[in-house]
């Protein structure tokens, strides 16, 4: 049996706290902190988030990591671009593997033809379909050049 994403995440501290590794019991707690805040603003039971759910919030603490970087990079302070690589490092092994240009452009296609979409003013039928189904496994202007390149051809 597979073990859901929270599951692991919850037995990856326990074993962090026992190599009194503060940077993962650092950076697991901060996201399980932030799933459990994405769980409130939804109003759903603790708990209850399933690992797309999961993965949605780790997207997006992996994006703000990502911000950061680039942020102390021009700030010229590299010290703390570094622990933001080490923390981005961390999150990143529990990120999914992510989906290639090609693949994206091939399911994106085939929601294409179910929606019937026939150029760019159809883009909104498309998007949703084709975010859902790669949330988390490919960031969003990805998506939304190869939505918008295959509809600009068709």
């Amino acid at each position: 049996m597979e073990i859901s994403l929270r599951q692991k995440l919850t037995e990856d501290l326990r074993q962090s706290m026992r190599r009194r590794d503060s940077l993962r019991c650092s950076v697991i707690r901060l996201l399980l902190s932030a799933v459990g805040y994405a769980e409130m603003a939804k109003q759903v039971p603790p708990g209850s988030f399933g690992d797309p759910d999961i993965i949605g919030v780790l997207a997006k603490e992996v994006k703000q990591r990502h911000e950061s970087i680039e942020a102390y990079k021009t700030g010229n302070r590299p010290d703390l671009a570094e622990k933001e690589i080490a923390e981005l490092a961390i999150l990143g092994e529990y990120m999914p593997k992510q989906a290639s240009r090609e693949e994206i452009t091939i399911r994106a296609r085939q929601i294409i033809a179910e929606v019937g979409a026939h150029g760019p003013q159809d883009k909104g039928k498309v998007m949703p379909r084709v975010i859902a189904e790669f949330k988390g496994k490919a960031e969003g202007k990805d998506i939304n050049a190869v939505v918008t390149e295959l509809l600009a051809a068709s």
